[in-house]
């Protein structure tokens, strides 16, 4: 074996080798997986946004068991045909569960996403069984009115401690996960404030309500949730994007100079 023939042999070692590997890669498709960061870009805070509030689809298919609750207990009641209390109450109860079950049907007979219905249907039972237990027709808005009450108490208390639940909000949504505006000043006094905008628009909206529920006013509950409620959620969404975006592209144009 003279020392020049050496290195041709191995190089044709490599090679096989070399062709091995590739043979093994691709019967067991071990090719690498493109990363879902450059192929599928992250989601801005309006796409997030527009996702949360479900569209203007998802806004009227939340309103429809409460405006199927309305309109059978007023039709049904005293006020149309002139039924009883609880028979009135039965049916609006009946009216408003059928219809969130219909949304949720019909979202899945088309193969579209049930994540707003399912948890517009849950709210809807548990208000459609408070009603029914007290035969009181404004105790189906109760549960909702207490959960925003909880909302803003907790959202409140993120606040108090320096921890705004805005911020983790748009780390979540805006950021990729991360938690890093921590560390700016800014964009940290930007949440604290925010999630008291927060504070006083969930109050607002659970505070008018409670008001017409202290009076017995099931209708006009019914109708003022349907009416004020969505639109002071979704001009509270706004601001929150206007707000924080006009903070971060400052501090962008900034960055550069």
């Amino acid at each position: 074996m003279t020392p020049g023939s050496e290195p041709p042999r191995h190089a044709a070692q490599e090679t096989v080798e070399e062709r091995l590997a590739e043979e093994v890669v691709e019967e067991l498709d071990l090719h690498p997986v493109p990363s879902d960061e450059d192929d599928e870009p992250f989601p801005s805070m309006s796409e997030q946004i527009a996702e949360q509030l479900g569209g203007v689809r998802g806004l009227v298919e939340s309103s429809l068991p409460v405006l199927a609750f309305v309109l059978f207990n007023v039709v049904l009641g005293d006020a149309v045909l002139g039924l009883d209390k609880k028979t009135a109450l039965y049916w609006a109860i009946a009216g408003s569960v059928i219809s969130a079950v219909g949304i949720g049907v019909f979202r899945l007979m088309r193969k579209q996403p049930v994540r707003h219905a399912v948890n517009g249907l849950f709210g809807i039972a548990i208000g459609a069984f408070l009603a029914w237990r007290t035969g009181e027709a404004k105790d189906f808005y109760l549960p909702g009115i207490l959960l925003t009450f909880g909302q803003a108490a907790v959202l409140l208390l993120s606040v108090v401690v320096r921890k705004p639940i805005i911020g983790y909000a748009w780390g979540i949504m805006a950021n990729k996960g991360h938690q890093d505006w921590f560390g700016n000043t800014r964009l940290f006094r930007t949440f604290q404030w925010l999630t008291l905008v927060w504070v006083l628009s969930l109050s607002l909206r659970a505070g008018i309500q409670y008001y017409l529920w202290a009076l017995g006013e099931a209708n006009a509950l019914g109708i003022v949730r349907i009416l004020i409620s969505w639109p002071i959620y979704a001009a509270t969404f706004a601001f929150t994007a206007w707000a924080i975006h006009r903070v971060t592209s400052t501090q962008k144009d900034i960055a550069p100079a």
